[in-house]
C-alpha cells in the first residue's frame, strides 16, 4: 500500500516538473523565437526544402566518389614506390575500402572496440537516471507530502 503511494506521489512529482519545465520553455520561445533549432528549416517553403535535400544528395554522392579516388591516388603514389606493388584501379580502391571497414572497424557484437554499443549502453543509462531523478531525494518528497507540509508544489495546486 505505502509502495502504490509512494509511486503515485512520485509520478506527480515528476509530472508537475515536466509541466514546469515545459511552461519555460514556452516562456523562452516566445521571448526568442530564434530558440527553436529546426525554426530555420521550418520556415523554408517546399520546393527549396527539395532543391536543398537534392543538393544535399549530390554532395554525398560527390564525396563518396571523391572518397575512393583519394584512396586510388594515395595507393597508386605511394605503394609502388614504397613496397613495390602494382597499381590499382578505382573499384579496387572501393574493394580495400570495404576490406579495411570489415577487417578493422568493430562489430556491433562486441569485437575488439565496441564503443558505439557502449555509447547506445551509456546513453540509455543515463536517460533512464535522468528520468528518475527528482529535485529533492525521495524520503523528504514522501515525508512533506504525506504530511501535509506546504512544499512548492503543493502551494501551486491551491
Amino acid at each position: 500500500m505505502m509502495d502504490e503511494i509512494r509511486q503515485e506521489i512520485r509520478e506527480e512529482i515528476r509530472e508537475e516538473i515536466r509541466r514546469e519545465f515545459e511552461k519555460d520553455w514556452q516562456k523562452e520561445k516566445k521571448k526568442n523565437p530564434h530558440c527553436n533549432p529546426d525554426a530555420w528549416w521550418e520556415e523554408r517553403k517546399l520546393g527549396l526544402k527539395i532543391f536543398l535535400g537534392f543538393l544535399i544528395g549530390l554532395g554525398i554522392i560527390a564525396l563518396i566518389f571523391l572518397f575512393g579516388w583519394a584512396v586510388m591516388l594515395l595507393w597508386n603514389r605511394l605503394m609502388p614506390e614504397i613496397f613495390g606493388l602494382t597499381e590499382i584501379s578505382y573499384w579496387q580502391a572501393w574493394g580495400l575500402l570495404i576490406l579495411s571497414s570489415i577487417l578493422f572497424k568493430s562489430s556491433p557484437f562486441g569485437g575488439h572496440d565496441s564503443s558505439r554499443g557502449g555509447d547506445r549502453r551509456r546513453r540509455k543509462e543515463l536517460k533512464k537516471l535522468m528520468d528518475d531523478e527528482m529535485p529533492f531525494p525521495p524520503e523528504e518528497a514522501e515525508k512533506s507530502v504525506l504530511s501535509g507540509e506546504e512544499t512548492e508544489i503543493n502551494r501551486e495546486k491551491d
